[in-house]
Order: C-alpha cells, then structure tokens, then sequence
C-alpha cells in the first residue's frame, strides 16, 4: 500500500514532538474540601473515586495544551490554563516523558504563560517561531492540541478566517472574571476545550498564534493569540525576568458615534478620561503629566485612537520606560502631552 507524500505530512511529523500536554492535578484533601464547599448538595461522606487518585494522593482535574520554544525547556501556553496557584502542573511530551513544570511568568492582559520543565529534559524539539504580523486572510493553518483532555496531539486544518478580532473571555478560575482578548487571529480549524495553549502553525511549520477560545455554539470559529505577543514576554522574561507591559494609570472609555450622541461630545473617537473616583491613579504617568478627568485623547504618537485601533491596541507595542507623545483634547482645545509609560503591575 503506498503512503501519501505530502508537504502537510511531513511539517506535522516535524512540528508534534514540540507539542505538549499539561495535565493540572490537586491534593485529593483539597480537593474534596472545595467539592463540600461548591457542591452543598453531596452528603459529608462524599469522595472522589479511588481509580481517580494516584500513588501521590493526587487528582486529575483539567487538562492543556502547551510548545516547546528552546532546548532548556521553555515551554508556553495560556495563563488560564495555569491559573489555579494550588495546582501542580505536569507537563507531558510527545514521547511521553513527564515533568513537573516551574512558572516562570503570567501575562493575564494577553493569557499567555512561560513555564519551564526540567533543562535536563533530554532532545526537546522546539517549535520554530513565525511573524504573525505578516499572517494573511486565507493562508493555511494548523491548529495542535490535547483535545478534551484525552486526544492528544489532535490535529486540525483550516485556513485564516479573521484578523485583529475582539472577544469577551473567561481568562482566570473565577467565572466572573471575564477580559477582553484584543489582536486575535480567528480560524476555521477545529479548537476545542483542551486545546488550550497548544500551536497554531502555517505550512512551514512555524508557530503563527497560540489557541485560546472557541465559540460554543457556533462552528468553525476559533481564535489563536498573535505569536508576536509571546515573542515580547520571552524577551521581557530573559532580559527583566518578569513580564513587562506599559501602564498609563487611567480609566476611559472608548469613544464611538454612539457614545458622542449620549454624552453630547465633540468627537466621534478617541478615549474619553473616566469622571469618576481614582480614574486618575496617584503618581502614575497621568497623573504626572497633568491628565484631567473628562479629557479625551485624540492620538499616540500620532496615530489617531478609534474603535478599529483603541487606546490598548496602540499601547501593546511600546515599552515601559519610552516616551510617547498624545493629542488631548481638553475645553475644545488640542494639547500635546508627553508622558513616560511605567510599568503595570501584573
């Protein structure tokens, strides 16, 4: 029986040895203890199945999907998927090899997480990292990844449906903690829960997002995290040994037609400064440069602040410690303010 010679086949071998599965674990005391707390309605002598615990007294609770990015065991995925602190983390490679895997740094704003298992890991296989600035609507793509929880290396095809989109995600253990994912890639390949943190790849083999969210309900409607976001964490983590991001010290709200109608503004775009308590916060950029509340910035250095390019969009690229010049719009007149972007706090 002959085998199909195919370009595909061979970039997948090549990738999955990069890919791999994060299985997130707790004591089983813990675990129980939250059970009685969450589940009232289970008598007191509820408990977790013995076949469920292994030799440790540990628990399976959940499941990831993760990439290898250097041969020291660098290993990225989503910050959700590591997001519970009392959970133990295994990391699985496609050779079945298992490391206890060390959290090196969160960027909870953009859910991308850098763990690092054992540098004495043996021949790890990193992933080949891509440009996803240069990502183009129709461009083929694969998306990898622990499926379920049980599937592993589950491979998926499609193409770029989508770029720059929005959504509204759980991003955290706590349901009601719900963020904005900004700048994601959105594709017709098959994500599903488990997927989480694994690779989303162009024919070449290279790294061009990170899976992240699906839409219930709808079909073939995925979204991936731009690489490039991850590639500034590394570089954060290596040269600061933190994760860095800009922070301005504001609360606004993003201008639209809508909002200029209601609250009766002179423009259409732009973010207006929040009239309210600690929408200024002390000693911060804007505080330091004179920022009043009910002023609107028009522009970053001189790019103008709109619904397609909002004020975070704008602010993703720049580092802490640059100096950044605004068009602000204040009792009908334009000012132009320089500010130095602090770091946040993460």
């Amino acid at each position: 029986m002959k085998k199909e010679k195919s370009p595909l086949i061979a970039m997948i071998k090549k990738v999955m040895p990069a890919v791999v599965s994060i299985v997130i674990s707790k004591k089983l005391q813990e675990l129980e203890k939250e059970l009685a707390k969450e589940l009232p309605r289970f008598s007191p002598e509820f408990h977790v199945p013995e076949e469920n615990v292994d030799s440790r007294g540990m628990v399976k609770i959940g499941g990831g999907s993760g990439f290898i990015v250097d041969k020291k065991g660098t290993v990225i995925t989503n910050s959700h998927v590591i997001a519970d602190s009392d959970a133990e983390y295994t990391v699985i490679t496609d050779n079945n090899e298992k490391f206890q895997a060390e959290i090196l740094a969160r960027d909870q704003v953009n859910d991308v997480a850098i763990l690092q298992i054992n540098p004495l890991a043996g021949d790890l296989t990193p992933l080949a990292f891509g440009d996803s600035d240069n990502v183009e609507l129709g461009q083929t793509v694969m998306a990898i990844g622990n499926t379920l929880g049980i599937f592993k290396n589950t491979v998926s095809s499609g193409i770029v449906s989508g770029l720059s989109r929005s959504i509204s995600a759980q991003t955290d253990i706590n349901a009601n903690s719900i963020k904005e994912l900004r700048g994601l890639i959105q594709t017709d390949a098959a994500i599903n829960p488990g997927n989480s943190g694994g690779p989303l790849v162009n024919i070449f083999g290279q790294v061009i997002g990170i899976n992240v969210a699906v839409v219930f309900g709808a079909e073939n409607i995925g979204f991936a995290i731009p690489i490039n976001t991850a590639k500034r964490a590394l570089n954060d983590l290596k040269k600061y040994g933190r994760i860095r991001r800009p922070f301005l010290g504001i609360r606004y709200l993003s201008i639209d037609q809508n909002l200029k109608e209601k609250l009766k503004l002179p423009v259409d775009y732009g973010a207006l400064i929040a009239s309210e308590e600690h929408a200024i916060a002390p000693n911060s950029p804007a505080a330091l440069a004179g920022i009043k509340e009910k002023d609107i910035f028009l522009e970053v250095n001189g790019e103008k602040i709109t619904s397609d390019k909002p004020m975070q969009d704008l602010l993703e690229n720049l580092t802490v410690g640059e100096i950044i010049k605004l068009k602000v719009l204040r009792d009908g007149k334009n000012l132009e303010v320089k500010m130095t972007l602090a770091e946040k706090r993460q």
